[in-house]
């Protein structure tokens, strides 16, 4: 942590939600004036879409999966995360998705990377969303560089169910091939993915009001009308629960540390939550 060069990171499985998290994170930033680096887990896999392709063709799969530290360069996150708080610079480069038009017309190919490069200068914050933000190991602590830790974690089966619905849907592949992936990539969720919860400050857990039993015959994601989102919070002391119950309708306790809201209201929860942090951190850095 550092109270000069302050770090958020929102951290999640694919599918899960972090991007549009991410989206929310950004109009905030806008609002307050705030200039972040802008950083994507993306970015860190160690094989690009052909690389992993290929593997996967051989049945090897690029160590696995996006999901296991060893198919990640986990020690250059570490390392941009570790610079960051102590320079405020450091180094990290681009994922190229196949909507990033400005990538693509400067010649970058979709599902490559752009090279590596600094961040950059002057910026206010850094801000990082993807797998690996509060990653804890034997070999790296990123999560000790992080001022705010976010979780986004809809259960487990309403996470596959938006996966499915994503990749089926936006990215052309087929059902059988996206229940295989899950599969495959269950050892290293529970491994690499699920510990990073424990690390967090704030968890938000979506959780259906429908029937999800088998979330690999549901033809549609359920809507936010239809969720309730479970916030959980480490360090409850700092929230100001009577705030948040009197401005988020329909909002309830569930235990000391745990605020219960309607599905929709998740983007005002988040902005209510965490915008007097971050205006905090930056106080801090300018005292600092």
């Amino acid at each position: 942590m550092s109270k000069r060069h302050p770090i958020i990171a929102v951290t999640g499985s694919s599918g899960a939600g972090t991007t549009t998290t991410g989206h929310t994170f950004s109009r905030l930033f806008a609002s307050e004036g705030i200039n972040a680096a802008m950083v994507s887990g993306d970015s860190f896999h160690r094989y690009n879409r052909e690389q992993m392709a290929r593997l996967a063709a051989k049945g090897q799969f690029g160590e696995r999966n996006h999901f296991a530290l060893a198919a990640n360069h986990i020690d250059k996150l570490e390392a941009l995360f570790y610079d960051y708080s102590h320079t405020g610079n450091g180094r990290y480069r681009q994922y190229v998705h196949d909507e990033d038009d400005d990538l693509i017309a400067e010649g970058h190919k979709p599902g490559t990377f752009t090279p590596w490069g600094p961040l950059p200068a002057d910026t206010d914050l850094l801000f990082y969303e993807g797998l690996h933000g509060g990653v804890i190991s034997d070999a790296y602590n990123i999560a000790q560089y992080v001022d705010l830790l976010i979780g986004v974690v809809p259960i487990v089966n309403l996470e596959w169910i938006q996966k499915i619905h994503r990749d089926t849907h936006k990215r052309g592949y087929s059902q059988e091939a996206v229940v295989q992936t899950i599969i495959n990539r269950m050892e290293d969720y529970v491994h690499d993915i699920v510990p990073q919860f424990s690390h967090t400050h704030i968890n938000f857990q979506r959780v259906p009001l429908v029937d999800t039993s088998n979330p690999f015959v549901v033809r549609d994601v359920p809507s936010e009308d239809e969720s309730m989102v479970v916030i959980c919070f480490r360090d409850p002391t700092e929230i100001d629960f009577v705030r948040l119950l009197q401005l988020i309708p329909g909002s309830q306790l569930s235990r000391h540390d745990t605020l219960v809201i309607p599905g929709p209201k998740m983007g005002l929860a988040l902005d209510l939550i965490v915008r007097p942090i971050i205006q905090r951190l930056l106080l801090r850095r300018a005292y600092a």
